[in-house]
């Protein structure tokens, strides 16, 4: 349960999504979403908790990476069923990532890229 918990936070979601393209750190998440330090470590012990983001120690950095790769087929196929059902989804309003019925989802370039 406290899997889909964490996936039903937009922060959350933006922070996963960012993590798609690749390893970021705390100080890169604050910049990318604008939201605070704090609200971003929060969100992101959250999202270690549940075993979503790992992280690795570089110096006194740390960059957060998505602990399962299979978390972007998971989020691509909710995208796809709200998109299916007529649901319109807003990833984050700060992140500015939605998609539309009948639009590719942001989780779907990332799998692809891949």
């Amino acid at each position: 349960m406290a899997l889909f918990r964490s996936l039903g936070d937009t922060t959350r979601l933006a922070i996963l999504q960012r993590l798609t393209c690749g390893e970021a750190r705390v100080t890169d998440l604050v910049a990318t979403l604008g939201l605070a330090q704090s609200t971003i470590s929060a969100h992101l012990s959250c999202l270690r908790g549940c075993g979503l983001v790992d992280s690795r120690a570089a110096g006194r950095a740390s960059f957060y990476h998505l602990a399962r790769p299979e978390l972007i087929d998971l989020l691509n196929s909710a995208e796809q069923l709200l998109a299916t059902t007529g649901e319109v989804t807003a990833l984050s309003p700060n992140y500015g990532i939605s998609a539309s019925p009948g639009e590719d989802t942001p989780w779907a370039a990332r799998r692809d890229a891949g």
